[in-house]
């Protein structure tokens, strides 16, 4: 297994309470076609939540990362790449 993997089957263990929530909701999605993804590698990034079909990211970003430098450099990156980023 390749340390991109390792990572992100690490982080999907360790959700938050409000992306566990957020993540039952956009499961619900799958009925209709629009598949998510939790902590989908993506270049140098894992974002919350993907989906690849439509370029869309949501991001769960609490209080400690209110106006990130890095986190804005990631979204930047992720738009430039064509990923619309929430």
């Amino acid at each position: 297994m390749n340390r991109k993997t390792e990572i992100a089957r690490r982080l999907r263990n360790s959700m938050a309470d409000s992306e566990k929530r957020l993540w039952y909701f956009l499961r619900s999605y799958r009925k209709s076609g629009i598949k998510f993804r939790r902590q989908q590698p993506i270049g140098p990034y894992f974002p919350d939540f993907v989906c690849l079909d439509k370029k869309l990211v949501v991001e769960l970003d609490g209080s400690q990362h209110h106006q990130s430098n890095t986190d804005k450099i990631r979204d930047e990156w992720l738009k430039k790449e064509g990923f619309k980023v929430l």
